[in-house]
């Protein structure tokens, strides 16, 4: 297989990282490691950014609990999921590094943008956990922040859902879903698959988007050799 994309990034979604009855599911975790051993063996520049909604959700936590405590929360449930995604990383012999935006250097490096870019030349992959470090931000703005700091060719969403639809395809049996949307259809539809800022975020500073169904890892795989697979978010609608 040939890749397409030289650098990119990967948000991995929490709620697919979790089991029928626990938090993690190793088997998953072992599958998505396999899926970017191939990628790194196809000479990509890796880099993972984790959610953590099989753990924690901070902003609908349902008890009034102060916003900014409840965020703090989430970004220490990602640097969980970083954690064990490094473990299996390495366990599948594969050079990982995990990187928070969070000091905590007991578990994991500080996010240093030309540190983590220069693990990614030396063939590393990184995986970064603590969101973006501040409340009110969604670890998909994370992920997109940090795909612009990282100059990386594509920012690829592994979600639980296989394509960005027309509206949500559990209550509508009638969504359609697309192959390329543009970004401010996203925004003025307000179409939830993709945090707002996120997108926004990605349409002024032109970063590209693929959105996949971690669901099958190998997705990852197809995503970064090009293959039609998901949502391509651009500028252009089809």
């Amino acid at each position: 297989m040939q890749a397409k994309y030289n650098r990119v990034l990967i948000k991995l979604s929490g709620e697919a990282l979790a089991g029928d009855d626990a938090v993690l599911d190793f088997t998953m975790l072992d599958k998505i490691s396999s899926a970017i051993k191939q990628c790194v063996e196809m000479g990509v520049e890796v880099a993972i950014l984790v959610g953590a909604g099989n753990i924690w959700r901070g902003a609908k936590n349902g008890v009034g609990m102060n916003r900014s405590r409840a965020d703090h929360m989430g970004m220490l449930a990602t640097v969980i999921n970083a954690l064990a995604l490094e473990d299996a990383l390495l366990r599948a012999h594969v050079d990982a590094v995990a990187m928070s935006s969070i000091e905590m250097t007991e578990f994991a490096q500080v996010f240093v943008r030309d540190k983590a870019i220069k693990y990614m030349n030396d063939g590393k992959v990184i995986v970064l956990g603590g969101g973006i470090g501040n409340p009110y931000f969604t670890t998909d703005t994370a992920a997109i922040i940090r795909a612009g700091e990282l100059d990386v060719d594509v920012a690829i969403l592994a979600k639980n859902i296989d394509a960005i639809y027309d509206k949500d395809p559990r209550k509508y049996p009638d969504a359609k879903a697309f192959g390329t949307v543009d970004y401010e259809y996203i925004i003025s539809h307000k179409l939830g698959v993709i945090d707002l800022a996120a997108a926004a975020l990605s349409s002024e500073n032109n970063i590209p988007l693929l959105l996949c169904a971690l669901e099958d890892p190998e997705n990852i795989v197809r995503a970064v050799c090009g293959e039609k697979i998901g949502t391509v978010v651009t500028h252009t609608t089809d």
